[in-house]
């Protein structure tokens, strides 16, 4: 699963998909999977979704496809230890990959699209692997600023002062947020009927404060701004990640901590 911002991430005790479960609740509802249909999931990771479209598509198939050699090899472990048989994963870059043309009833893609280096090559290369009519079902972050993980943490990072606005500059996770721009590379890929739903569901860092750090310490934005610190001196970056404790313990409720965030969600069809 290739992400950056929110993604961007490792293995650790909380993974990705902790961290945007509500999410998934809503894109089970909207992908509609049909017994028979064989479905795409681009940027799977681990597989969570390929395999829950595996369970929806009992009597066809799901195949998973991640940039992430070791993703892909776990994603693969634990298909095999949850029984899946009609699951299959790839290491592969969808943008270019060679899919069978005209295959697949349904591509998903769970924060997964946002990182191609030419979007309107790489939603060209997925729908000529998708049947004539076939879906394109997937989420996306909507603006930075209306995300409030990513706005807490770019200014706990710059601090008093500071310039929230570079400290996680160049991050590609909102690369799909405007509906205009996608919904123009889209019917330019050979897309139709595209259509934005606003996805209103808060994102889970974890049990604690300690958790949330260590899961916010993993991600690229987080990453880059802390090794800039750190050149700067060691009191620079100590007292960076005083700020995001403070900002995490502010987050903490009875649950865990939890942010805000905006996502839409996309859906079109294959012309």
């Amino acid at each position: 699963m290739r992400q950056d911002g929110a993604g961007g991430h490792q293995a650790s005790p909380l993974d990705y998909d902790a961290e945007v479960q509500r999410h998934d609740e809503v894109l089970r509802r909207a992908w509609g999977v049909q017994p028979h249909e064989h479905v795409v999931d681009i940027g799977c990771g681990l597989g969570q979704t390929t395999c829950e479209v595996a369970r929806m598509a009992y009597a066809g198939s799901a195949l998973g496809v991640d940039i992430s050699a070791p993703a892909v090899e776990r994603a693969r472990e634990l298909a095999r230890a949850r029984g899946i048989g009609n699951v299959a994963f790839e290491c592969a870059d969808a943008q270019v990959h060679l899919f069978p043309q005209d295959h697949f009833d349904l591509a998903v893609s769970r924060f997964g699209s946002m990182f191609f280096a030419d979007p309107l090559a790489a939603f060209g290369n997925v729908g000529q692997a998708l049947r004539p009519a076939g879906r394109l079902v997937m989420m996306v972050w909507q603006a930075r600023d209306r995300n409030e993980w990513d706005v807490a943490i770019r200014q706990a990072l710059a601090g008093p002062g500071g310039s929230a606005a570079t400290a996680s500059a160049g991050s590609a996770a909102f690369s799909l947020a405007d509906p205009p721009a996608v919904t123009a590379i889209l019917n330019a890929a050979g897309f139709a009927g595209v259509t934005f739903t606003d996805v209103d569901e808060p994102v889970y860092y974890g049990p604690d404060v300690a958790a949330a750090l260590d899961w916010v310490r993993r991600f690229a934005c987080t990453r880059q701004a802390l090794g800039r610190l750190d050149h700067a001196g060691a009191a620079s970056a100590a007292s960076a990640l005083g700020r995001l404790r403070e900002m995490l313990a502010a987050h903490l409720g009875q649950d865990g901590v939890w942010f805000g965030s905006r996502a839409w969600l996309v859906t079109a069809r294959r012309r």
